[in-house]
């Protein structure tokens, strides 16, 4: 849950160009001049009222930093994160933010790793389409941990996941400027340390303010098998006798279930000239079965599981 907070903080440039030319082009045409007294109705010269703004939309996306065959936005977010996961301790944890678009091919961080969407969607499409591979490295119970109980059960190797995600993103849900995503990532460790897989259902609900900046909220569930679980919230016998915690065999099925919401905001008012912006995160998580029941969680930490944070971004 945590490191799919931090892929949350590039959020603020999710704002794709698809979106901006609709909110560009959300200008009300200008007004026709009266015939005179007198004189019949004459059809007019030149480019009607609904074709120049089509060219002022045009001008306006020409000059736009999505208009480029290759943008990214680049930043720094930090925040308070649990100090492992199911602690009730928090640490300050530093992050980047990074996200951009080559040729139409989206890709962005997704915790300290790379998701890369490989499906080109249309200009202004209703329905847009989600697939990609995703790399990323789990540093869970590798350090930070504050617990000097919990850390007598030893630092976990870092995971090193592989896998995919999928999904589908619905434009114009209540107006022109909204979208309900829903996505799935599946990702397995090759590296041997868990072993295991994690799946990632989520829905979230995103709106433009305008050119200005966006609001996201989402809500998620993470799905583990039984080595994933064993590996990060088990206490074997050795374990035990080192922390004095009981032992403890976790089994796999439904993680967590969360909530996040983020508010970011271009610095200029104008996203579409790129540059400074700034966003706030907040998230809400809470640990469930076998997960929130080891000892590691119900003993020592908590099953409630909370995260905050903010940051810059720059858009080029």
């Amino acid at each position: 849950m945590i490191a799919r907070n931090i892929a949350c903080l590039a959020l603020l440039m999710g704002v794709s160009s698809p979106a901006l030319a609709q909110v560009a082009a959300d200008q009300p045409p200008a007004p026709e001049a009266p015939p005179a007294q007198g004189e019949a109705a004459a059809k007019p010269y030149g480019p009607t009222p609904e074709q120049l703004r089509l060219l002022g939309t045009a001008a306006a996306m020409s000059q736009s930093v999505f208009a480029q065959d290759f943008y990214m936005t680049v930043g720094l977010g930090a925040g308070f994160v649990p100090s492992y996961e199911g602690s009730d301790q928090y640490v300050f944890f530093p992050a980047p933010v990074v996200q951009g678009n080559y040729k139409g091919y989206a890709f962005g961080a997704r915790g300290p790793g790379l998701f890369i969407d490989l499906i080109k969607d249309p200009v202004l499409p209703k329905v847009e389409y989600i697939a990609g591979p995703i790399i990323r490295a789990r540093l869970e119970r590798n350090n930070r941990i504050r617990d000097t109980v919990v850390k007598r059960l030893g630092d976990r190797p870092i995971a090193v996941e592989t896998g995919a995600s999928g999904g589908v993103k619905i434009n114009r849900i209540f107006n022109r400027f909204d979208s309900l995503t829903f996505q799935a990532d599946a990702l397995f460790d090759i590296s041997g340390a868990h072993s295991g897989a994690i799946l990632t259902p989520q829905v979230s609900y995103n709106r433009l303010l305008g050119t200005k900046g966006v609001v996201n909220l989402s809500a998620s569930a993470d799905f583990v098998d039984g080595d994933f679980a064993d590996y990060y919230f088990s206490i074997d016998a050795a374990g035990s006798a080192a922390s004095g915690l009981p032992r403890y065999r976790a089994g796999g099925g439904l993680k967590s279930i969360g909530t996040s919401a983020l508010i970011g905001l271009d610095l200029s008012g104008n996203a579409l000239d790129g540059g400074w912006g700034v966003f706030v995160l907040g998230s809400y998580s809470r640990l469930q079965g076998d997960i929130a029941d080891s000892p590691i969680v119900a003993i020592r930490g908590d099953a409630d599981q909370f995260f905050g944070g903010a940051g810059l971004t720059y858009t080029f």
